[in-house]
């Protein structure tokens, strides 16, 4: 490969690499949104949520078509294909965390429409707060191509699972001892779970960082055996 056609082929990386991080900035704008509607019971933010999600979609499609075009044209190998693998993987948890915040969005809508009067008091945004600052994270991560923040990511997952198991037990209280309840306190766990859903795709972008500059897989590893993996790589 000449200095010309490499330096192009970087270029086509970096521009890679800047939309995938504009699709991050996107999705964690839609999580945002939907919380904030949420606990305002504003469902025409709602609502403006749920219209935007083709956007997320649009540039899932555009960057996987792209890092087809170079995988054609460019036939990379070593890190230069781990960084396209890595980019196909991450648009596609990307899009999912979007698919997240519209179901947030959507009942959120049901909530104010149909349940407003009878939902149990729940506070979600430290949760959601926690995903997303995963999610951060791990953009980061990938952007600065820095393991041990991506490492760090794989951690506060455990904090968002507990974090998760605790609104659980809340909103079980809550349905036993007022049965008016259990509708809104069903939605209220579906939104949860969506949140806890999201650290989990920002977990596997970090395992996808991880991969791409060590060379080597670190799904199904706990956290002190990444770690150690780190350490001794």
């Amino acid at each position: 490969m000449n200095e010309h056609t490499s330096k192009n082929f970087d270029l086509e990386l970096e521009n890679l690499r800047t939309r995938v991080l504009q699709m991050g900035g996107l999705v964690e704008q839609q999580v945002r949104h939907a919380m904030e509607g949420l606990h305002e019971g504003d469902t025409t933010l709602l609502e403006s949520v749920i219209r935007e999600d083709h956007r997320v979609n649009e540039m899932e499609n555009e960057l996987d078509l792209a890092c087809n075009q170079v995988i054609a044209k460019r036939q990379p190998t070593a890190i230069d294909l781990r960084m396209i693998i890595t980019v196909l993987k991450s648009i596609s948890d990307l899009e999912r965390i979007g698919d997240k915040a519209r179901k947030i969005a959507r009942l959120g809508v049901t909530l104010q429409e149909q349940h407003a009067a009878t939902a149990p008091s729940i506070e979600l945004n430290h949760i959601c707060d926690l995903a997303l600052s995963m999610l951060r994270t791990a953009l980061d991560a990938f952007a600065r191509l820095d393991v041990h923040a991506a490492a760090e990511t794989m951690h506060l997952d455990e904090t968002v699972n507990s974090e998760y198991q605790a609104v659980i037990r809340q909103l079980i209280t809550y349905m036993m001892e007022d049965p008016r309840t259990i509708s809104s306190a069903l939605d209220i766990m579906a939104i949860a779970k969506a949140i806890e859903r999201i650290g989990d795709h920002a977990k596997n972008i970090s395992e996808y960082v991880v991969y791409m500059v060590k060379g080597f897989s670190v799904r199904h590893v706990s956290p002190k055996e990444v770690d150690e993996k780190l350490a001794a790589s």
